[in-house]
């Protein structure tokens, strides 16, 4: 049976899978291995039975639905490889049920909440506190992912033409544009960072106080830290602030295409999740202003 590492080179090369999806893609399948292996296979067992097993020995010992259901699209696709490369005859996964989705709508931040954030809180003058600024209003401005926020350098900024190239997923790239604000915000961001030593020489946008390239658990703990000053949301993540530049959009009248396009979303499907905030405003409005609400 073909390696687990042939299949992961095969969506780098090929696919063009960012770092992080080729990750979770070896954890989940190595994890599958695992319980083939405690089971008393010698190998990854590719028929129903086995996967069926899994699918309750994960559900049993805590694992979410949703998070089920990506180690199985994990498990689907290497069995597609292996279909496509001659190894394995049929899909088991054709007829595998996965365990029912609860509906999870977007969680988001108050247009007030996180205007009040951006332009009372005093995020301070120094390197830090300008940046940190800095990555709060990207994120929310442009609803970007936090991978595509840290891959950011400086000639991803188009300053005269205002708007920003992101490269997303699976390398896919958008111009995003970006108001006279967010401008002025990184130029005055590139004049504070220059101050700083680069022993790296990274082509980085973003950087730590030491001049090194910024990582993904820290722009979470700065995200963290800033929304838990106007938030009592349980997650206060990056991914959250893309959720809330996306609703704000949509309850603003934004074509859904086009934020679908903003977003870059592969397919309308993805974008559509956040019609419900778009609904639930709407219900909320009605119940407070029709007098037989």
């Amino acid at each position: 049976m073909v390696r687990i590492n042939d299949f992961l080179e095969y969506l780098k090369s090929e696919k063009r899978y960012a770092t992080n999806t080729l990750l979770s893609y070896r954890n989940d399948l190595n994890q599958y291995h695992a319980f083939c292996t405690r089971s008393g296979s010698d190998s990854m067992d590719f028929n129903f039975k086995s996967i069926r097993n899994w699918i309750v020995f994960l559900m049993e010992n805590g694992y979410s639905p949703r998070s089920v259901h990506r180690k199985l699209t994990s498990l689907n696709t290497y069995c597609k490889f292996l279909i496509r490369i001659g190894e394995l005859r049929m899909n088991p996964m054709e007829r595998v049920l996965k365990p029912k989705l609860n509906k999870r709508v977007p969680s988001f931040i108050d247009e007030e909440k996180i205007n009040h954030l951006l332009d009372y809180y005093d995020f301070g003058a120094d390197y830090e506190g300008v940046r940190n600024r800095l990555i709060i209003n990207l994120l929310y401005q442009t609803g970007m992912r936090r991978g595509e926020l840290l891959a950011l350098t400086e000639e991803s900024i188009d300053l005269s033409g205002k708007s920003i190239k992101v490269t997303g997923k699976r390398n896919k790239q958008r111009i995003i544009p970006i108001n006279d604000e967010l401008k002025a915000e990184l130029l005055h961001y590139l004049e504070v960072r220059d101050a700083l030593e680069n022993p790296e020489g990274t082509p980085s946008l973003l950087l730590t106080k030491r001049g090194q390239p910024m990582y993904p658990r820290l722009v979470y703990t700065i995200v963290n830290k800033y929304l838990n000053l106007i938030s009592t949301l349980e997650r206060k993540s990056p991914h959250v602030l893309r959720h809330t530049f996306a609703t704000h959009l949509l309850n603003r009248g934004a074509d859904l295409n086009a934020i679908k396009e903003l977003l870059g979303h592969a397919n309308l499907s993805a974008t559509q999740v956040y019609t419900h905030n778009t609904f639930e405003k709407l219900k909320s409005i009605y119940k407070r202003a029709h007098p037989r609400a």
